[in-house]
């Protein structure tokens, strides 16, 4: 075992700054089980001094030209590209994916969010008139103020990119507090950002945890906003925590998307979703983890499952290929094991799969590719986001039945419909809760938004929708035209 990385510095007012007090904390590679760097969680002084430095920094950034703010993010934007390795090798080291799909999904979703964003910024229109009725009458979108971003671990670069690039284009200063469990991708971040030379005290970076640093960002006076991207049970938690001061909060929490598998389904449609179940060893809050499979196809569709899980090649995410890596944690492994040997408890028929490690697997958090029939929507494996390579298949008899099943569920994130029938797509589509509805395999086109509705949050992030979602809007009367 080599010497540990030590990243225990924090980012604060364009310099990287020493903790206050020193808190050790090791990260850990999840294929290994062995540490390879070590941070510092951050403190009181530590967030407030983060704090103390986007506040100061407001006044001016927010009122720098739109043109100017560009600049920056298109040079961040470069320096991103270049580092592209070295953010995948960080994405592998800390949070286990696979080599090949850390550079090309993990942090390549980062290079896609950013461009989007500089497109949907350069034609914003920071004032506009309310409408033909009322000329006079503007409606001015402004910064909010000092922000406080906090990202979690399953896809680190997508969900720091969505907040960091917005808030700061909209004309606001951040507090960016990466996951604990996997913080050397922020790090990396944040020496591109350096690197762009944004005015001290723009952004800042602060390892820490939720309990600690998140709660600190969440009931600070001057935070004006809080980002948060995570579980629900913590997303709830924050929102309590902000309250005192009237921050504004947005949400993008869990979900247990709904695939609807009708008998006229082109033949990939079970491929596409269990590829998509087993992406990022199922770490996805927009899966397709529960297969709702009309009864005429129902067993063909577990047997196509049951051969995808079968084939899915396990290792290692220090090596290239298509294969998957492990889950994040001890935690998290444990977690998942506890639901898998719940659905076996239940009645559920487990397909393939099933608790343990895989077979000539003796470390790492490696989970079996799992798949279950004959569940119910009242098991607790087809409501409870497992957050694992776990698949629920539920037939049904009718589309009505299919759409009482999808959204009898807490949350409402994205669901899935697979079938040749147009007019039945659109219907299913504005039947289904949630924020997002995805049909046949096709993607959603660039600048969508990303968000949910019920316990799955409502926040929207991406394109012009995560720019506003960033800003105030004001309204004016008596705007004069002319001037």
């Amino acid at each position: 075992m080599g010497e540990l990385a030590d990243k225990r510095k924090f980012y604060i007012n364009g310099k990287w700054v020493d903790p206050v007090q020193p808190n050790d904390l090791e990260v850990l590679d999840p294929s290994t089980e062995e540490p390879v760097a070590v941070i510092s969680v951050g403190g009181q002084a530590d967030t407030d001094a983060a704090v103390a430095a986007a506040k100061a920094a407001f006044p001016v950034w927010s009122q720098t030209a739109p043109a100017e703010r560009l600049a920056y993010v298109e040079k961040i934007l470069a320096g991103y590209k270049r580092r592209a390795q070295d953010m995948a090798n960080a994405i592998s080291s800390e949070m286990g994916a696979p080599q090949d799909m850390a550079l090309a999904d993990q942090t390549g979703a980062g290079v896609s969010h950013i461009e989007a964003f500089i497109e949907a910024f350069r034609n914003f229109e920071f004032i506009r008139p309310l409408g033909p009725h009322a000329p006079t009458t503007m409606v001015a979108w402004e910064p909010i103020g000092v922000i406080g971003l906090i990202t979690p671990w399953n896809w680190p670069m997508n969900q720091v990119t969505l907040k960091v690039i917005p808030a700061i284009l909209a004309g606001n200063t951040v507090v960016l507090k990466p996951s604990e469990i996997a913080p050397l991708s922020s790090i990396v971040w944040t020496e591109i950002v350096d690197e762009a030379g944004l005015p001290a005290g723009v952004y800042n970076m602060v390892n820490g945890d939720g309990p600690g640093v998140g709660t600190q960002l969440s009931t600070h006076p001057d935070v004006e906003m809080i980002s948060f991207t995570g579980s629900t049970r913590a997303g709830i938690a924050i929102t309590k925590a902000a309250a005192d001061t009237v921050k504004k909060v947005t949400l993008e929490l869990g979900g247990k998307g709904a695939n609807l598998v009708f008998a006229d389904a082109d033949d990939k449609a079970v491929e596409r979703g269990m590829r998509h179940v087993l992406l990022n060893s199922g770490q996805s809050c927009n899966a397709p983890t529960r297969m709702l499979v009309e009864r005429s196809f129902y067993e063909t569709a577990i047997e196509q499952a049951k051969k995808l899980a079968e084939d899915a090649q396990i290792a290692t995410a220090h090596q290239p290929g298509d294969h998957i890596g492990p889950v994040v944690s001890k935690q998290q492994w444990d977690k998942i094991q506890d639901l898998i040997q719940k659905g076996i408890d239940e009645g559920a028929r487990l397909v393939t799969g099933g608790p343990g490690l895989p077979e000539g697997v003796n470390r790492g958090y490696f989970v079996r590719p799992t798949v279950f029939a004959d569940v119910t929507n009242d098991m607790t494996i087809a409501q409870q986001e497992i957050f694992g390579p776990v698949v629920s298949i539920i037939p049904f008899d009718t589309e009505e039945e299919a759409i009482s099943i999808a959204n009898d569920t807490i949350y409402g994130l994205t669901n899935y419909v697979q079938t040749q029938d147009g007019a039945r797509r659109n219907r299913l589509a504005r039947q289904l809760r949630a924020g997002m509805v995805e049909t046949n395999g096709e993607r959603r086109g660039r600048g969508s938004a990303f968000g949910g509705v019920k316990a799955s949050g409502r926040a929207r992030e991406g394109g012009v929708w995560g720019i506003e979602e960033f800003m105030d809007s004001k309204q004016i009367s008596g705007w004069d035209v002319d001037a």
